[in-house]
């Protein structure tokens, strides 16, 4: 497995520069953080979703509640973890010094579920030191689910421990994905799925990058593949599906991941062991690099 970084548990053999206990405070912060957040994004939302703007294009839409979420997580972060630096989807972030512990927030991943009523949002809040994540937490506000994670800690949802499904044939595999904000790169993204779908089980789209990282740690998904996904999408979920168990990809500037030379262009996949190199060949097969 040359072209993906492989999830692990149990230990941290790759140097990542944190003990066991930190990266255990550095989870309970996020996980308190996420759900307090997640509480706020709950109780605003009837006049959060009236308040509407626009972002990247017509589609990519910010609510009162992305808005307040962040500037809460921000607050709860500069309590808990005074001089930390964070960077978050809405109020962005400054330069950040090398070996400190950097949180990178997406207040409501999934806005547009948000904005309609559906329940396939998430808070998610990550931790990181030189690019490399350390510890995770993503709460779903409308089921109270919350998914953690500590870099060679394990992962867990509500306290039970998390594994990827044995699945070990594509053509059983289902698996998520997602689509662009932007309808030229969404139409290359149709073509791609449109090449998969005969050679896999099914594939789902839920509309929460993190959420999909989260459902291949809990076994409800084989594998997950996205192209043009910030590092606020995938820091907290990522780490959450390696440490279950995954094969994790990430894109080029990731310090976990191995780079875009893989025929994958600026994808982060998460699948499980079984039928990641299948799944891998499959997307560089169906022109993934193009996307």
């Amino acid at each position: 497995m040359a072209v993906v970084a492989t999830g692990r548990t149990g230990g941290d053999p790759d140097g990542a520069g944190s003990d066991g206990e930190e990266v255990e405070r550095l989870r309970a912060v996020a996980v308190d953080v996420a759900r307090e957040v997640g509480e706020l994004t709950v109780a605003v939302r009837t006049s959060a979703v009236a308040d509407v703007a626009t972002k990247s294009s017509d589609t990519d839409v910010v609510t009162a509640g992305d808005t307040a979420a962040e500037r809460l997580a921000r607050e709860l972060l500069a309590r808990y973890r005074p001089g930390d630096p964070v960077q978050g989807e809405e109020e962005g972030g400054g330069e950040v010094a090398p070996g400190a512990v950097c949180w990178v927030v997406d207040p409501i991943d999934g806005t547009v579920n948000y904005l309609y009523g559906l329940p396939w949002w998430a808070v998610s809040v990550g931790a990181q030191r030189d690019g490399v994540a350390l510890a995770g937490a993503v709460v779903q506000p409308p089921s109270g689910r919350c998914w953690s994670a500590a870099r060679g800690r394990g992962a867990e949802c509500d306290g039970s421990p998390l594994r990827v499904t044995p699945v070990s044939a594509l053509d059983r595999a289902l698996l998520g994905t997602g689509f662009s904000y932007r309808a030229e790169r969404r139409a290359r993204q149709a073509v791609l799925v449109a090449t998969l779908l005969p050679r896999v089980r099914d594939i789902r789209r839920t509309g929460s990058a993190a959420l999909d990282l989260c459902a291949v740690a809990s076994g409800w998904l084989d594998g997950y593949v996205e192209h043009g996904l910030h590092r606020w999408d995938w820091a907290a979920g990522a780490l959450i599906a390696a440490e279950a168990g995954a094969v994790l990809r990430l894109p080029g500037d990731a310090a976990d991941g191995l780079g875009a030379a893989d025929g994958l262009g600026d994808a982060v996949l998460a699948a499980a062991p079984g039928i990641a190199d299948d799944l891998v060949r499959l997307l560089r097969d169906c022109g993934a690099d193009r996307v």
